[in-house]
């Protein structure tokens, strides 16, 4: 077996690692990159062997988890510090309400339900959940370095009094 050589990625093939790393399916990326219906098969596994194409693929997930923690973030802060104000409208509308929601912002609703009685309850998700979750993004975001100096002179600290603590007994 011969180990396959690093070749630069074709504008055809950064489309199929695009569609890779959306979808997980090489044959459907491979029809999406234009490769024929024949070959598509062929084509993504021959392109999934190719360690530039997995790093171009692995490159664009990180990306994509990026984006998406970004995302979650935003969203735990709307939802922790956000206006409900639309909510409670729509709340004290009561039987106006013709079931048009467009125009309310409802990012903060969990539910919304209309008994038979007529009156409408409106579940809000749980602000504290938002703010422990984003106390926990902040701590990861800080352990990292933080941590590694703490132990780095944590273990600076021991060497000097184990050094000083050999001397006076010498």
């Amino acid at each position: 077996m011969t180990k396959n050589k690093k070749r630069k990625v074709s504008a055809r093939e950064l489309k199929f690692c695009r569609a890779y790393a959306e979808t997980g399916n090489a044959v459907l990326s491979a029809l999406r990159a234009g490769y024929e219906r024949e070959r598509a098969e062929e084509a993504g596994a021959m392109l999934l062997s190719r360690d530039e194409i997995l790093s171009e693929i692995g490159r664009l997930l990180d990306r994509r988890l990026q984006i998406a923690r970004q995302q979650a973030f935003a969203g735990y802060e709307r939802i922790a510090f956000g206006d409900v104000t639309d909510a409670v409208r729509l709340l004290f509308k009561g039987d106006d309400f013709d079931g048009d929601v467009s125009g309310y912002d409802l990012f903060h609703v969990a539910e919304i339900k209309r008994p038979k009685e007529g009156a409408m309850e409106i579940k809000f998700f749980d602000r504290l959940k938002a703010l422990e979750k984003l106390e926990q993004y902040g701590q990861q975001e800080r352990s990292g370095p933080s941590d590694f100096y703490q132990a780095l002179v944590g273990g600076i600290s021991r060497l000097k009094n184990s050094d000083g603590e050999g001397d006076a007994s010498a």
